[in-house]
C-alpha cells in the first residue's frame, strides 16, 4: 500500500513567491482522491500581471483571505502525509516557504516529488509540460485552474505507483 501524499499547486499574481492568489491540495489515500481544498488567496501586492495566465484578478481575491488567514485552516489536510507532489515542484515549494515566511508561519518539512521529473524518468515524456503530461495519460485538465492541476498532478503519481506495481 503507498503512503498517503498531497498533490499541490499555486497560482501567482506576480514574480514574487509571495504572491500567492490561488491554492489547491488535493489528498490521496491508496490510490484514491479523499479530500480536495481550494482557496483564493489575496496576495500582498494589488498588481496582477499573471492575470493572462490563471484569469484570477484582484477583483477576484480583494475580500479573500491572505495566506496567514487561509492556511491554518488547510494545512491539515498534510497531517500524515509521505510527501508533496507538484509539477515543477521548485516552483510550488518556493511559493509555500516565501508565503509561509511572509506570514510567520513554519512552512511544512515534507519532501517534494516534481512530477515533470516522475514523467520523464517513468514514462520518458517529452516536453513534459503539464498539459504534455496529462494528455499522454488521457488525464483531463482545464490548465492554470489550481484545482485542475493539482488534481491532474495527484493522478500522474497515481499512474506512476500503479505502473510500478503492475510491473511497468
Amino acid at each position: 500500500m503507498s503512503p498517503p501524499f498531497v498533490a499541490i499547486d499555486f497560482e501567482t499574481a506576480d514574480r514574487g513567491g509571495d504572491s500567492a492568489c490561488a491554492v489547491a491540495l488535493v489528498r490521496v489515500e491508496g490510490l484514491q482522491v479523499v479530500r480536495r481544498e481550494v482557496r483564493l488567496i489575496r496576495p500582498p501586492r494589488r498588481s496582477f500581471p499573471f492575470t493572462y495566465i490563471h484569469g484570477i484578478r484582484w477583483q477576484d481575491v480583494a475580500d479573500a483571505p491572505t495566506f496567514a488567514e487561509a492556511w491554518p485552516g488547510l494545512c491539515d489536510v498534510l497531517d500524515g502525509a509521505a510527501f508533496l507532489a507538484a509539477h515543477n515542484a521548485p516552483f510550488d515549494r518556493r511559493v509555500l516557504t516565501a508565503c509561509c515566511a511572509m506570514a510567520g508561519l513554519s512552512p511544512p518539512t515534507h519532501p517534494f516529488l516534481c512530477t515533470v521529473q516522475l514523467a520523464r524518468r517513468t514514462w520518458n515524456v517529452r516536453p513534459t509540460k503539464l498539459p504534455d503530461v496529462c494528455r499522454h495519460l488521457g488525464i483531463g485538465l482545464d490548465h492554470h485552474s489550481v484545482a485542475s492541476d493539482a488534481e491532474a498532478c495527484a493522478r500522474i503519481v497515481i499512474a506512476a505507483q500503479q505502473r510500478r506495481w503492475l510491473g511497468g
